[in-house]
């Protein structure tokens, strides 16, 4: 399989983020959001998901954390459509369970070409450090519809916010690395009867 890479850079008026992604990485995250629960969040999907990050991202955070997340989402969905190229011998769908203490958390990614986020994750609590628990979906909605995946999101216990985003993220990065890997059995064939996704 060839490098599986790709640099996305986004210019508004509101952000300026250039992101750089291996699918193939060591899981390194490089750079900050300005945002450090996402950043934090962020070092859990390229730590589990065995990709290597590196981004640098300028945000109107003078306002709120809002489009500096959400863009971020969109260009990192962006970088991982280019980086995934035309999906060819990869397993397509990943899933996992991941636990921390009293959360539970399970995510789902097909690499479909179809962009689409079911996400049911009630926080307990509004913001975690500073950021807004409502910015969760805004980030995964601009992920799904740039990186053109369906993304089933399910937060099924936990009481303290913090360790639910946590699982959220970390089964998002385990999902991810299931869904992305080689299938020696697949031989570069279609992941899709269809012979397209």
């Amino acid at each position: 399989m060839s490098a599986r890479i790709a640099t996305v850079s986004r210019d508004t008026n509101e952000t300026q983020i250039t992101v750089s992604i291996d699918l193939d990485g060591k899981g390194h995250l490089k750079g900050e959001s300005g945002v450090a629960f996402l950043d934090h969040m962020l070092d859990q999907v390229a730590r589990h998901g065995l990709i290597d990050i590196t981004m640098d991202v300028k945000g109107d955070l003078h306002i709120d954390d809002h489009h500096t997340v959400e863009d971020l989402g969109i260009t990192l969905g962006q970088a991982f459509n280019e980086a995934v190229g035309d999906k060819r011998g990869i397993v397509r769908y990943g899933h996992a369970y991941v636990p921390l203490d009293e959360a539970l958390s399970r995510v789902v990614v097909d690499f479909s070409g179809r962009a689409g986020l079911f996400m049911n994750a009630t926080f307990t609590r509004d913001t975690i450090g500073t950021m807004d628990t409502q910015l969760f979906s805004e980030f995964f909605h601009g992920f799904v519809n740039h990186a053109r995946v369906t993304l089933h999101i399910d937060n099924l216990k936990g009481d303290n916010a913090h360790h639910q985003a946590e699982t959220i993220f970390k089964a998002f990065g385990r999902a991810l690395r299931m869904a992305l890997a080689e299938d020696p059995r697949m031989a570069g064939q279609m992941p899709s009867t269809k012979g397209t996704l």
